[in-house]
């Protein structure tokens, strides 16, 4: 599961209207209260009870990706220093996140190949219609994806 502050959904949801066309991304970042973080699953919510996350701020990056419209790719070196500065601010990394400006707000397949990050989430905010941010949380290349729980804490 991963819950969103208000506040923070909200940035995420404004940073993909104000793309337009281009796919934007950027950091999620709060706190990771995983009872045991990694594992695997059958892909639907199969580990929302142990693995959980509450983004409280969001860190917007440059879309690098030679495709803004169909792929985003964060720098690596921005990545680094994003990372750093949200360490720094006292914040851990719970996941990434990006728009489908055309939906849907699930992973494509291009998703799916430059996935990295073991145990954490990938958000997708989806433009085809009301905005909607959907959320997986990746195990790796064996096992790929699982959707997970969204949620909006009230503040």
């Amino acid at each position: 599961m991963i819950e969103f502050t208000r506040a923070a959904y909200d940035a995420v949801v404004d940073h993909a209207v104000r793309g337009g066309d281009a796919e934007v991304c950027g950091v999620l970042a709060g706190e990771r209260l995983d009872e045991d973080a990694g594992g695997g699953g059958d892909g639907d919510f199969a580990n929302d009870a142990r693995d959980r996350s509450l983004v409280t701020e969001i860190r917007p990056t440059e879309n690098a990706a030679e495709t803004p419209e169909t792929r985003y790719r964060i720098d690596p070196e921005e990545a680094v220093a994003v990372v750093e500065s949200l360490e720094s601010d006292g914040y851990e990394v719970v996941g990434f996140y990006h728009s489908h400006p055309a939906g849907p707000a699930r992973p494509s397949g291009m998703d799916v190949a430059r996935a990295t990050w073991v145990g954490y989430s990938y958000a997708i905010c989806a433009l085809d219609g009301h905005p909607f941010v959907g959320s997986w949380r990746w195990r790796g290349e064996e096992s790929g994806f699982d959707r997970e729980t969204v949620a909006i804490r009230s503040e």
